[in-house]
């Protein structure tokens, strides 16, 4: 159920692996962020243009820096990775060798971006990739309906407590807004008897996954992202997906096999690539990472 990863790419070497094949090609990084994937693959797969795809421009401003060694290949666009192919209009081409998307949040987005990604401290609880779009957390958790929060709860975060977590924030509300991290964490908490605490993670943790879901409306994204990708993809073309919590990896599980058994080309991980023990030791946050990967026929 993690739902983050730090600024350091995570299995990076797998990716250069599966896309040492696209040396040399275009490749489209649909969710760049700060660059760290981005960085290594330059370094050492040479692609002809690399477009780099971020809804966070706090993110592209960094990526800007860590890739201006890189800038005459470099190509970053402030859109969402669905509108791909008017990004690829925009560079000049109709198809690209690799579509590769990260859904992870980094450490820049968790830990310093003050926008309530997280409840180990303070922020206003706010969740938005892009600040540029109006809805946020604090407005879903103060003006949905309790029954839309419950829903929200059990899909997105697989909650089992979500009715009485959902019937408290509407109390709760009801005598003073929750516009912080810490209040809203501390309802989730009070909400769940002591025993059923999970024990590896924060109580909290699935309804913050949940909200974040519901912000940035990430399974919508990611569901239109599949589709998109694959009609941009050149034959023999690879996309390659990293995810951080079961619905996602349902979801691109799912697609990709679909595609298969309608004969747009092959599944190359046949079960998700995961990170090694030394990369958890040395990352914690990557250790519910599953990679994928699809070759287009």
């Amino acid at each position: 159920m993690d739902e983050s990863v730090s600024h350091e790419p995570v299995m990076v070497e797998e990716v250069v692996e599966f896309l040492e094949p696209c040396a040399g090609g275009v490749f489209v990084d649909g969710t760049v962020g700060s660059g760290g994937h981005a960085k290594v693959i330059l370094e050492r797969l040479n692609p002809s243009i690399y477009i780099g795809i971020d809804r966070d421009l706090g993110a592209l401003e960094l990526a800007a820096q860590v890739l201006e060694p890189f800038v005459d290949k470099v190509r970053l666009y402030h859109s969402l990775y669905s509108e791909v192919e008017d990004v690829l209009e925009d560079v000049g081409l109709e198809a690209t060798d690799v579509f590769l998307l990260d859904l992870g949040l980094s450490s820049l987005q968790l830990d310093g971006s003050g926008r309530g990604f997280s409840f180990q401290r303070e922020e206003p609880l706010d969740m938005r990739m892009d600040r540029e779009q109006e809805i946020t957390a604090a407005l879903v958790v103060n003006t949905y309906a309790q029954g839309d929060l419950e829903r929200i709860f059990r899909e997105y975060g697989e909650e089992r407590w979500a009715k009485k977590i959902a019937r408290n924030i509407v109390n709760t509300r009801k005598k003073f807004p929750i516009n912080t991290t810490t209040s809203l964490a501390q309802v989730v908490e009070w909400s769940i008897p002591k025993k059923f605490h999970p024990k590896k993670i924060h109580p909290a943790t699935r309804v913050f996954q949940a909200l974040r879901i519901e912000v940035n409306r990430e399974l919508e994204e990611l569901e239109e992202g599949l589709k998109v990708g694959l009609r941009i993809l050149k034959p023999k073309g690879r996309f390659v997906v990293i995810s951080f919590h079961s619905l996602e990896d349902g979801l691109v599980k799912k697609t990709f096999r679909e595609w298969q058994g309608e004969g747009w080309g092959e599944i190359v991980t046949q079960k998700p690539v995961t990170p090694s023990a030394e990369e958890v030791e040395r990352n914690i946050r990557s250790r519910s990472g599953k990679l994928r990967v699809f070759q287009k026929g």
